[in-house]
């Protein structure tokens, strides 16, 4: 596996990415485009070809909202993780800052080394920081997490 970084930590998930999606993005093209071409002028035609359509955009969006429902999850998972690091690892004055963090935040922040961690999460806070490509970018000694969604 290839040493991770800010540039390269992006996952993609070829079965999804490359193919589930792609396909939908097809069918519901296809069931728009069958309804339009067909010719159809019966309602005994275009009743199932309105339903083809509906179906087609239901599938599309239900794999784009279970993606999206893996990485919520992944997001509060996250969380959890780095509010215990957090314990461990911020200084007394910070500990207190804790709740403070944004979900973005402390996932963005999950990449950054044990020894800078301190100083970015001030850092985070102090300026109020919230763009998590943001605060990928500051992190200097990249900790990777090879195990996310």
């Amino acid at each position: 596996m290839n040493e991770q970084n800010f540039s390269n930590h992006g996952k993609m998930v070829p079965m999804f990415h490359y193919f589930v999606g792609p396909v939908l993005i097809l069918n519901v093209v296809h069931s728009v485009l069958w309804l339009f071409h067909s010719g159809a002028t019966s309602v005994h035609v275009i009743g199932p070809a309105i339903l083809n359509i509906l179906v087609a955009l239901a599938l599309l969006l239900l794999a784009f909202q279970a993606r999206l429902f893996a990485l919520g999850v992944q997001d509060r998972v996250i969380r959890l993780e780095e509010r215990m690091r957090y314990e461990k690892l911020l200084p007394q004055d910070l500990q207190p800052r804790v709740g403070e963090f944004t979900i973005a935040q402390l996932v963005s922040l999950r990449f950054a080394s044990d020894a800078e961690l301190p100083a970015l999460a001030r850092k985070v806070l102090d300026g109020k920081i919230a763009d998590r490509k943001a605060i990928k970018q500051l992190i200097q000694n990249w900790r990777a997490d090879y195990q996310r969604i």
